[in-house]
């Protein structure tokens, strides 16, 4: 196994604009509520009070696909890792707004959280428009690497799923190339649709939106854990 922690780094700002006072009083009054304990094992039932199916979204921007996904599937859990505070703000937000209580937030690397959670204990993981990177040099930075990847494949239960979301041609080639040369992921895709079509339970996010916008073409990967 590829050790972990050869990107356990984060880079980049963690904070863009400074918070308006009201988005400033949503992380002081709601944050605590439901954010993912800092020590210890995780489980549903040291997230949520009880046992129940969960879910994991590594970078989960402004929060509409985490929100959309808790709300569409209630009785699952959400753990959402973000490490950029605007991102985790919006997030708040959607879980305020929605009244969704089955979402829990860690505002940090999602290394962090995968390591303490049950091996075969996700159903799903996202991971949707990752920074790609796109010079050769700075290729082990990114998310779709063998460290991350064999962190994902062991907290996955048999026939869980990866789902993988990018609008970066770079990206795209790089994550085919090296999930393609793994034994414990199968692509879902039969035809050209299964990637080029957003699946109807796979929610818009405004980033999704501006690359459309922009020209860009976007491509849905499914994986599911062999």
């Amino acid at each position: 196994m590829n050790d972990p922690s050869t990107i356990r780094r984060l880079y980049g700002r963690r904070q863009g604009h400074k918070l308006r006072v009201g988005q400033a009083a949503l992380v002081e009054d709601a944050l605590a509520r439901v954010s993912v304990p800092v020590t210890g094992a995780l489980s549903a039932a040291t997230l949520f009070g009880e046992d129940r199916p969960l879910q994991l979204e590594i970078g989960f921007g402004a929060g509409e696909h985490l929100a959309g996904q808790a709300g569409a599937a209630p009785d699952t859990g959400f753990i959402g890792c973000e490490p950029f505070l605007n991102g985790v703000v919006g997030a708040l937000a959607h879980i305020r707004d929605n009244g969704l209580t089955n979402v829990r937030l860690h505002m940090g690397d999602a290394l962090d959280v995968l390591e303490r959670l049950p091996d075969a204990g996700l159903e799903r993981v996202y991971l949707l428009h990752p920074d790609p990177w796109r010079k050769a040099r700075h290729a082990k930075r990114r998310m779709v690497n063998h460290g991350p990847l064999d962190a994902i494949a062991a907290k996955l239960k048999p026939g869980g799923e990866f789902r993988l979301g990018t609008d970066d041609p770079t990206y795209c080639r790089w994550a085919l190339m090296v999930l393609g040369g793994r034994r414990d992921f199968r692509w879902l895709a039969t035809g050209p649709s299964d990637f080029l079509d957003r699946p109807a339970d796979w929610p818009e996010t405004r980033y999704e939106r501006k690359a459309r916008r922009q020209g860009r073409e976007v491509w849905y990967f499914r994986y599911i854990r062999d």
